[in-house]
């Protein structure tokens, strides 16, 4: 048999081998902690570690420091140290920092992030060398702070630097969960898109790397079913794995599949690829301003059905779920809760069932807007905590396809002004 293709670190499924090295290295971490306490109280914070399979066993990685270190044994080395007291970055570092705001301070901070990511030098599968500064430059981006310091490049580097073959990677969380990130002990999750993402892609040249399962075009459950027409509008239960829009690959779109069947048809909102259920488009410009304005103004109501990974339930089970929402800017389209400067995000939730899969059968009514509101509201630790079955970006993809349904849409008629009601009918 072939070798198994490397790992689309950007949306993947860790493979048994994979899970089982990390199994292993958090066992060995709770039990004997890295370092001494300083090291083991901040991983037990909560940490993004990394494990890299290759021809001569399993390394690891942490990302960012540990109690200011760079270093730790049972972990590979960084791609630069710049944790060094004596060193020059620490030495300009302190300078800029006595220097008095302004044009001068500015620019010479700008100057040495410039001169660090000259410092990072990586390899690529092909045996390659570049920095990252130019890795960036040729896209035409600048490297944001902290790139490189993540723990997949890092197991990379070390890996073709030492001559050793890469089989299988995957990235994983450690320790108390953020109250920032959907993060939780043992859970994969891929790397961000923002930071590695032009990094992991140029470094992988040379690697027989799985193709992304982003770009597939997923099989439809189900072909979409036509709920309601009339000469202003069109009401559509979506199947999961169809777009409600086109996007930027060739899969089929809600919106393609009925301008083909009724020529002209206009987007008033979106259901992400994954999630099933009710959608309503517009036939002409002023039925879609007129929809657009009820979604805007709250006036819409939605209930989504949604089955959540099992666990110990503590909570009641209705309740009202309020955590401000922002995008993660170096990892889109995950979404952060942002307490400072996040968006109001309201959601409801009643529970209806435990399944005899331990899962959680659940309704949720969100009042407000926010992308991925829902997914989130169920994942995080200061939510629910338990994710959405099949949620690959705040859960994983065990549970194959996204467990969530848009069940319920009420809404006002935008020429008669009668409310109307339509349900999934699955």
């Amino acid at each position: 048999m072939g070798r198994e293709p490397f790992t689309y670190p950007f949306c993947y499924t860790p493979s048994p081998e994979v899970a089982a090295a990390a199994a292993g290295l958090i066992a060995r971490l709770d039990t004997l902690g890295a370092g001494g306490a300083r090291e083991t109280a901040e991983l037990r914070a909560g940490k993004m570690l990394g494990v890299l399979l290759t021809d001569r066993g399993p390394r690891f990685a942490f990302s960012g420091l540990v109690a200011g270190k760079a270093t730790l044994d049972g972990f590979v080395p960084p791609i630069f140290d710049l944790s060094g007291p004596d060193g020059y970055y620490r030495r300009r570092e302190a300078e800029i920092s006595a220097m008095p705001p302004g044009a001068e301070k500015s620019a010479a901070s700008a100057a040495l992030q410039e001169w660090i990511f000259r410092q990072y030098v990586v390899r690529n599968g092909k045996g390659e060398e570049k920095s990252i500064l130019d890795i960036f430059a040729e896209r035409g981006l600048t490297p944001p702070g902290g790139t490189g310091d993540c723990a997949a490049p890092k197991l990379l580097h070390d890996a073709f630097r030492n001559g050793l073959q890469p089989l299988a990677m995957g990235e994983f969380w450690y320790g108390a969960s953020s109250h920032r990130e959907v993060r939780e002990q043992g859970r994969f999750y891929p790397a961000c898109t923002g930071k590695c993402g032009p990094l992991l892609t140029w470094m992988m040249q040379g690697l027989d790397v799985a193709p992304s399962p982003l770009d597939a075009c997923f099989p439809l459950d189900g072909e979409p079913r036509l709920l309601y027409e009339d000469a202003d509008i069109l009401v559509v239960d979506k199947p999961a794995g169809m777009l409600s829009v086109p996007g930027r690959t060739a899969a089929p779109s809600l919106l393609g599949w009925l301008q083909e069947r009724y020529g002209e048809v206009h987007s008033c909102h979106r259901l992400d690829m994954d999630t099933a259920g009710v959608m309503v488009y517009a036939r002409h410009l002023s039925a879609k301003a007129a929809l657009e304005r009820q979604f805007a103004e709250r006036q819409v109501e939605k209930d989504y059905l949604a089955r959540l990974v099992g666990g110990p339930w503590n909570h009641a089970r209705k309740g009202t779920i309020a955590l401000p929402l922002a995008g993660d800017y170096y990892d889109r389209p995950r979404q952060l809760v942002d307490r400072e400067h996040g968006r109001h995000a309201v959601t409801r939730y009643e529970v209806l069932d435990i399944l005899p899969d331990a899962s959680i059968q659940v309704r949720f009514t969100p009042l407000t807007g926010r992308s991925h509101q829902i997914r989130v509201h169920a994942a995080h630790p200061d939510g629910l905590g338990h994710p959405v079955k099949g949620d690959r970006l705040y859960g994983s993809a065990d549970g194959g396809r996204l467990w969530l349904r848009a069940e319920r849409l009420t809404f006002s008629h935008p020429v008669t002004g009668e409310r109307l009601t339509f349900r999934s009918e699955a």
